[in-house]
């Protein structure tokens, strides 16, 4: 089924044009490079997987708890509007939020990918170029993922989110080689992977546990790459430069904040926006919820040489300063360590059930003799 009849709700025009901003640089030096960015590089070609294969699609997913969410978790929990609902209807209002959540990630995970390739073209280094082509690969293979999972398994899409829309496409147009890193790799991508750390974390359902677990072994690479890139180049900016993206910073984490809560969800069970934002934002799990989501993208900004007054002052008033002294190394070295575990496990399982065929053929034959 197309993908158009799925949606939600109108996913406006498509194919969404973005105007291209910025020079394409190509180098002449091909026999140099950063032994660390090489090393990430030759990491991302021998780390490269296929989503057809390597995770298992035949398991089931109950579209209508899909994540095994509790109902403590959904934003109507405790209010009039959720004593009214169904049974039936409290399942449908949890199919919606997980492809909301995960139609996110699908577009994200597109924008990720364009935003890979525009750093290919217009990153200056030739290490950055060859490491950021098996991103573009790996965020492609995100997105046919996410893409699956939502058409057979949730039949359900969501349009992408207005402002994380307005942030993708303030990050694409802006013409300066670094802001695709600074906006898709630390902001856009920092708050995905922590949402899909928080639901793999947490979810009991095997199917998206596997996807997030190995989407998120690519994106320990990813942010690792990001992490490289900009901290050496920031430290050849000046105070007015590194201040501009200190700025941009402010601007797309307190978007991110503010308005990415789901409230098209309640909105499509009859509820006005003004009320859905208010119950949204009454809503404990949530507010947890979206302070964890800066668990990835504090640290990564502070490692990377931004962390001027102002934008501390913004991450106090946040909530979340705190979370600048996180372990970033730490977090990504669990995630391809829990990716790794979760490969030993399923081989395990499947050379067991090979061992007990063979037993079973044997016993046959010998019973037939």
């Amino acid at each position: 089924m197309p993908t158009h009849e799925l949606y939600a709700n109108e996913p406006g025009d498509s194919p969404w044009q973005v105007p291209a901003a910025g020079a394409a640089r190509f180098s002449w030096e091909y026999d140099d490079g950063r032994d660390r960015l090489l090393a990430l590089y030759q990491k991302g070609k021998d780390k490269q997987w296929d989503g057809r294969t390597r995770i298992d699609w035949d398991l089931e997913v109950d579209p209508y708890d899909a994540l095994g969410t509790p109902d403590e978790a959904m934003s109507l929990y405790g209010t009039p509007y959720w004593d009214k609902l169904s049974h039936r209807d409290k399942g449908e209002l949890r199919r919606h939020y997980a492809s909301w959540q995960f139609s996110q990630f699908l577009h994200g995970e597109q924008g990720a990918m364009i935003c890979a390739a525009r750093i290919v073209e217009s990153v200056p280094d030739l290490d950055a170029k060859f490491y950021s082509a098996t991103q573009t690969m790996d965020e492609a293979r995100h997105a046919e993922i996410y893409g699956r999972f939502l058409h057979e398994k949730m039949g359900l899409v969501y349009p992408i989110n207005d402002n994380l829309q307005s942030l993708l496409g303030d990050t694409l147009r802006d013409s300066r080689w670094d802001m695709p890193y600074l906006g898709m790799q630390v902001l856009i991508e920092g708050l995905a992977l922590a949402a899909f750390g928080m639901i793999r974390d947490t979810t009991d359902k095997p199917l998206p546990k596997q996807i997030l677990t190995y989407v998120m072994q690519d994106e320990a690479r990813h942010v690792a790459f990001g992490r490289m890139a900009l901290r050496d180049y920031y430290r050849q900016l000046t105070d007015a430069e590194l201040r501009e993206r200190e700025e941009f910073v402010i601007e797309g984490c307190y978007l991110m904040r503010d308005r990415l809560r789901g409230v098209e969800v309640l909105e499509n069970f009859g509820i006005p926006k003004a009320e859905a934002e208010a119950l949204s934002e009454r809503s404990e799990f949530l507010r947890l919820f979206r302070k964890l989501l800066f668990s990835r993208i504090v640290p990564c900004v502070k490692d990377i040489g931004l962390w001027g007054e102002r934008l501390q002052r913004a991450y106090v008033d946040m909530g979340v300063l705190e979370l600048g002294d996180s372990d970033l190394d730490l977090l990504m070295a669990q995630d391809e360590e829990l990716a790794e575990r979760l490969d030993a496990e399923r081989f395990a399982a499947e050379e067991r059930e090979r061992v007990a065929e063979v037993e079973t053929a044997i016993e046959s034959g010998a019973a037939e003799d």
